[in-house]
């Protein structure tokens, strides 16, 4: 048995075995964000993993108030070490980026009136340290991408064999033929950047991608916020307290008495894959039009008669069921892990 889990778990390309004793090199590509802060504590909290770095984008707050919170988020978990790069503060096309201050609060964790942080950011940019670390580790650095995807397009750019030396990306986004959360159409990390989310699914590289079709299966209802609360989780009482804001949104927005676990599904599928199913295709992103940020992917189910714009390009992984008991276990307890 240990064998064929050894073999699953190889093949996926992220989830440890029980024999594994070599930590698999991450970096977080994040806009903190109350359940972005979720999955970078629940990170921290994970012996198995690396963590060289977070790197900040826009998305749920400005990228400079996502760069405060990852400094704030990583001194929270005694990890004031671990560099921050602050990435682009607006999508690859330009313009105003779209910011969710009414989900995450006007600060991005839920207006509980945190400290500022006492670290500095890094000196590189984003596409700097993100490059930079790739290429000192070659086929070794997974990215877990949990906002727009304009660092990682910007580091595609940079450096023509990042998408080959990357060991995995697996990224929070898209709503794979179902509707979206900024409007029918289209899942609001896409919806920020269609540009960037574009030519990251065009690039190559070893993705797997995680759309809110799966993740909003996975909730804490308002009796697993209250038992989380009454745990010995070592930031169970920090994460509740930002949680009440985002709580209250998804009810006024979804009639979901609980919050919906994006970001922490999205990190379980980069260490546990095993507890999703997935299926392979080319995925493009529309760029214009009143369907701008929708991802489609075309399943290989049909021989086209001729060329079209998914034709010539690398198929991507997308998390296609979930084991919604599984990943919320997985979740609650490493959220609860004292």
């Amino acid at each position: 048995m240990d064998g064929l889990m050894d073999k699953i778990n190889g093949e996926n390309g992220g989830f440890f075995s029980a024999s594994s004793d070599i930590p698999l090199k991450l970096i977080i590509d994040t806009d903190p964000g109350i359940d972005d802060s979720m999955a970078i504590l629940m990170a921290f909290q994970s012996p198995e993993l690396e963590i060289l770095g977070l790197t900040t984008v826009f998305g749920n707050v400005t990228t400079e108030d996502a760069t405060r919170n990852a400094l704030l988020l990583c001194e929270i978990a005694g990890r004031p070490d671990v560099p921050v790069a602050e990435g682009s503060p607006e999508p690859l096309k330009g313009g105003t980026p779209r910011v969710a201050d009414f989900v995450h609060g006007s600060d991005g964790l839920g207006q509980i009136s945190l400290p500022s942080p006492k670290a500095q950011k890094s000196k590189m940019t984003a596409s700097e340290f993100l490059v930079d670390k790739v290429l000192e580790f070659p086929g070794e650095v997974s990215i877990l991408a949990l906002g727009p995807l304009t660092n990682l397009a910007l580091a595609i750019k940079r450096d023509s064999s990042f998408a080959s030396k990357v060991k995995r990306i697996v990224v929070l986004g898209g709503a794979f033929f179902a509707l979206g959360n900024v409007n029918p159409a289209a899942e609001a990390n896409i919806y920020g950047d269609p540009e960037a989310a574009d030519v990251v699914f065009t690039s190559g590289a070893n993705i797997t991608v995680v759309g809110i079709n799966i993740t909003t299966q996975v909730q804490l209802t308002d009796d697993d916020l209250l038992e989380l609360r009454e745990s010995k989780g070592k930031h169970a009482q920090i994460l509740c307290d930002m949680c009440k804001f985002y709580r209250d949104w998804h009810v006024k927005s979804d009639g979901v008495y609980g919050i919906f676990l994006h970001d922490p599904v999205s990190f379980v599928a980069l260490v546990r894959p095993d507890l999703f199913t997935y299926k392979k295709g080319v995925v493009r992103v529309e760029t214009q039009g009143i369907c701008v940020g929708h991802t489609l992917m075309d399943q290989g189910l049909k021989r086209w008669n001729t060329n079209n714009p998914w034709s010539g390009y690398s198929p991507v992984e997308v998390a296609w069921t979930v084991n919604v008991v599984e990943v919320l276990n997985y979740a609650r307890k490493l959220l609860m892990k004292p």
